[in-house]
């Protein structure tokens, strides 16, 4: 996705913290993620590397502001969004690379 931009929720393997990002590339930004590019990141120090949501938009706009409407919900809100689409809490790593 080169133009226009994504959410996304990372979880760790025992699907305990959630983080919700957003990205106008997301198969780069799940690998930076998933590598630990950043060892001082959220992601890095909590070893989240599982991609289990992701929604795309037509502009990085529309998904800054799903991002917003995402973080300000609870992790119940979180939880049932993924359970909506990825009931198994699958890595989705492999989905995104067929973009």
């Amino acid at each position: 996705m080169k133009k226009g931009g994504a959410i996304y929720i990372m979880t760790n393997w025992k699907k305990s913290v959630l983080y919700t990002g957003v990205t106008n590339d997301l198969i780069r930004r799940v690998y930076e993620h998933r590598s630990k590019s950043n060892p001082n990141s959220f992601t890095a120090r909590y070893n989240l590397s599982k991609l289990v949501y992701f929604e795309p938009f037509h502009t990085i706009e529309e998904a800054l502001a799903r991002e917003k409407q995402i973080k300000a919900g609870s992790r119940n809100k979180k939880e049932a969004l993924i359970n909506s689409l990825n009931p198994n809490w699958r890595d989705l790593w492999e989905d995104i690379q067929k973009w």
